[in-house]
């Protein structure tokens, strides 16, 4: 097959083959993607015929998500509805939550303002924490049953993840620097730096004024959100003062902002034409990476 001469088509073809590179499609992580990033804001319910539309622009086979949704289902993360001949899926309220906590990370403007305090958290002797709800939370396993975490503007209350744990607030650090050494910080990096690689060619021909049709807007736009995504949710979100001088995740965020806006109109007209609802929140939408 001839390689696209729009150089924008060009770069998503190398996108989507990045996707299948990386071995088997998980293609229920792709719906999540979607749901998350477009259907959810117009509602939370769309026709399996639209998902067939975008998956099917990134290579996926109908078989594929047809497997891929009814995990989903038997997961409780969707719901699945029938209008005459149609199936329509619809976000759980069971899900509602996680995506809402995934939302504030995946579009944040940037690192979260933090004052220099802290909590720690010590298990009881005998006891057991629940480390991965304290972890989406946003603490860090320092040792044994000692939880750290830099109380970060807007984050989230853990009242539930710390009962009948020893909670000491406080300020300040003697070697803040030496703070680093407990966030897993360098395979995250790399993964930062990978993204970047990969989506700059795609970011660089929609600044220099190429285009895509709605359709592939939509594919382009999933595959940047999702990658970033993947990456961004293992981070755990430092505040640029416990952050590597040379830390590559906020040039990441920048290429995604500039990419996601320049792909946001098109994709959106696609979403219309799919006859999709209106947004539900227009204004907190279109801020989104701030």
């Amino acid at each position: 097959m001839d390689a696209p001469a729009n150089p924008a088509e060009a770069a998503l073809q190398r996108l989507i083959e990045r996707l299948h590179r990386r071995g088997r499609v998980r293609v229920w992580s792709l719906v999540i993607t979607i749901f998350g990033d477009a259907i959810v804001p117009r509602g939370g319910r769309v026709a399996l015929g639209a998902l067939q539309e975008v998956v099917g622009r990134l290579g996926v086979e109908p078989g594929a998500l047809r497997t891929a949704l009814s995990r989903l289902a038997g997961d409780h993360w969707v719901t699945r509805e029938r209008n005459g001949r149609n199936s329509y899926y619809r976000l759980a309220e069971s899900g509602r939550h996680s995506f809402d906590l995934a939302t504030r990370r995946i579009y944040s403007g940037g690192p979260p303002q933090w004052d220099g305090s802290w909590t720690v958290a010590i298990a009881p002797p005998g006891g057991d924490a629940n480390a991965g709800s304290l972890a989406e939370a946003g603490f860090v396993k320092v040792e044994g049953r000692v939880y750290l975490r830099p109380e970060t503007a807007g984050a989230l209350p853990a009242d539930q993840e710390l009962a009948g744990m020893l909670v000491v607030h406080g300020t300040g650090a003697e070697h803040p620097e030496n703070l680093r050494i407990l966030w897993p910080s360098e395979e995250i990096a790399d993964a930062y730096r990978s993204f970047t690689d990969a989506v700059e060619p795609l970011a660089s021909a929609l600044k220099d004024g190429g285009t895509l049709p709605p359709l592939a807007a939509m594919a382009a736009r999933t595959l940047v959100i999702h990658g970033w995504r993947r990456v961004v949710l293992r981070d755990p979100g430092l505040p640029d003062a416990l952050l590597p001088d040379d830390w590559p995740g906020e040039e990441a965020r920048a290429l995604v902002r500039a990419a996601y806006r320049a792909l946001l109109q098109p994709s959106e007209e696609w979403l219309d034409k799919a006859g999709l609802p209106p947004l539900a929140d227009p204004v907190s939408f279109r801020v989104r990476f701030g």
